[in-house]
């Protein structure tokens, strides 16, 4: 997520530059034929327009829709940070007993591996996802999780060996830490660290986290429609196809304005055009790690500080910082 207070012109430029470049160089060689070989080359302006305005509700329909899956997803996370503070504040008031306080820092590190699960989880490229852009580093923000290499890694600064080895070959390991937390707390009430009454309590706030992890795996399992988004491209390219036939109809009487000014005039129209359609394209995904996702990085280590607080833990981390104005 970008954190500053706008994206400057030249950065946005730069990253939808490549419309820009092809549709000057495009419009540039239809002007040039239009005007060496002196054929007139044209198409009436109207019904281009027509198609234009076409064209700018369905970008408009997908930008909403995108929109709409990056906004659900920053509420899911924004009820995973409410629903975890609520579970450190039952855990250091409910759980009371013999070694209370490791029993209690063993419920709040099992909590944040399971954030630290879900996060890694989240973060795994899928097929429609701008997997290439990502690992060329295309953006100035480079995604922390390497799945495979780290996520043990980190785990085990909360789990014990006996866990990490339960669910080593579990194909969904933030599933699997939540039931183990749901058994270590039925285990502390037959125990009786806490009644009937607050075991249930613990049990509504594993429910709710099983109920935001579906959501968060429902955004990031089940693409935006891809009629949707495939026709939208299709409709921009076309449009931008047409866009020098009209402007040479328009710029035809101009004569040797036309090679000058109709190329850039065209290539402006082409690239609003497809920046509003790439503005799209790179919403629809808000877990995949590029700069105009959630910073679920920077969400989780929020939690992490709060409840590591809640129990006085001696090895509290920084904030997250953003790179260069990206935060992750």
């Amino acid at each position: 997520m970008y954190v500053k207070r706008n994206y400057g012109f030249l950065m946005t430029l730069n990253w939808s530059k490549k419309p820009f470049i092809i549709g000057f160089i495009y419009s540039g060689f239809i002007c040039m034929l239009s005007y060496l070989l002196n054929i007139t080359i044209v198409l009436p302006w109207q019904p281009i327009s027509v198609v234009g305005i076409a064209v700018a509700f369905y970008l408009g329909f997908k930008n909403n829709s995108s929109y709409d899956r990056t906004w659900e997803a920053r509420k899911i996370w924004g009820g995973i940070v409410n629903s975890s503070r609520s579970f450190g504040a039952a855990v250091t008031s409910f759980v009371n007993g013999p070694n209370q306080e490791a029993i209690r820092q063993e419920l709040i590190y099992r909590h944040l591996a399971w954030i630290t699960a879900l996060r890694y989880q989240l973060r795994l490229s899928r097929s429609w996802e701008h997997t290439e852009e990502r690992i060329n580093t295309l953006f100035s923000a480079e995604v922390c999780e390497t799945y495979n290499s780290n996520l043990d890694k980190e785990l085990s600064n909360f789990l014990s060996p006996e866990e990490l080895a339960e669910i080593d070959q579990k194909s969904n390991k933030a599933t699997q830490i939540l039931k183990i937390q749901s058994q270590r707390l039925q285990e502390l009430r037959n125990q009786e660290y806490f009644e009937d009454f607050r075991h249930m309590e613990f049990h509504h706030h594993v429910t709710e986290f099983y109920t935001d992890q579906g959501k968060a795996e429902r955004i990031k399992n089940f693409p935006f429609p891809r009629q949707y988004a495939s026709t939208a491209l299709w409709l921009t390219m076309l449009f931008c196809g047409l866009v020098p036939f009209g402007m040479i109809d328009v710029f035809k009487d101009y004569s040797l304005v036309l090679l000058i000014i109709c190329p850039i005039i065209s290539a402006m129209v082409i690239w609003i055009f497809f920046l509003m359609e790439k503005i799209g394209d790179y919403s629809e995904n808000p877990f995949e790690g590029t700069y105009n996702d959630v910073p679920i990085s920077s969400i989780s280590r929020g939690i992490e500080i709060d409840l590591l607080e809640m129990i006085d833990d001696k090895n509290i981390p920084e904030p997250v910082k953003d790179i260069n104005g990206f935060l992750l």
